[in-house]
């Protein structure tokens, strides 16, 4: 699979490079985060959320919205699902990772996605990056089977327990607070709606 670059005219209709954040305090604060063998995802860490980071990513870059800082990290090389939220979400590159990335415009009227649409983009270490709202995303991969470490900023409420809305429509979709979910069958994510067509890709 090509592998694009976040720095890459292509990547601009899935999201954008941010520049000019100062990134010291939190990249060493993520070091001591876990690195499981698997995939770990916290929606709001408070020790990520006390530095200063916090401020510039409320009111400067969410434009005074109440936020939440977490973290994925883990060993992935797998697509298994393609999420999206009413809202743009920031990335921190924290280690060089690949994210694979899809148009929420391409989404089947049934709900399904094909994932021959999937594109793949490298976000070097120290980067950070905006994925627009319309840009189906989900867990980082690691580059050449490496672990990934990657902040996570949302609206805050973000991706916490909901209670099902319904089974029709859009609503089969919703997989957590402000979270639509497209899950592979491959991945067998419990409760997730599996309409992810194709190969579970993998990095």
């Amino acid at each position: 699979m090509k592998i694009g670059n976040v720095n890459d005219a292509e990547f601009r209709q899935y999201g954008r490079v941010i520049e000019g954040i100062e990134l010291n305090e939190l990249i060493q604060t993520m070091n001591g985060t876990p690195l499981p063998s698997d995939v770990v995802y916290v929606p709001s860490d408070k020790a990520l959320e006390a530095l200063g980071i916090y401020d510039v990513m409320s009111k400067k870059v969410y434009g005074n919205m109440p936020v939440q800082i977490g973290y994925c990290n883990g060993h992935n090389q797998l697509l298994n699902g393609l999420e999206y939220h009413r809202d743009s979400e920031i990335n921190v590159a924290v280690t060089d990772l690949i994210l694979l990335l899809g148009r929420l415009q391409d989404i089947e009227e049934d709900y399904t996605y094909d994932t021959s649409k999937v594109k793949a983009f490298f976000v070097p270490a120290g980067t950070v990056i905006e994925v627009y709202a319309t840009t189906l995303h989900y867990a980082p991969c690691g580059v050449d089977g490496q672990g990934f470490r990657c902040v996570v900023v949302l609206p805050r409420g973000t991706n916490y327990a909901v209670e099902p809305v319904s089974q029709s429509g859009e609503d089969k979709l919703l997989a957590a607070a402000n979270k639509w979910l497209i899950a592979h069958k491959d991945a067998h994510i419990a409760g997730a709606f599996e309409g992810l067509k194709g190969e579970n890709i993998r990095i």
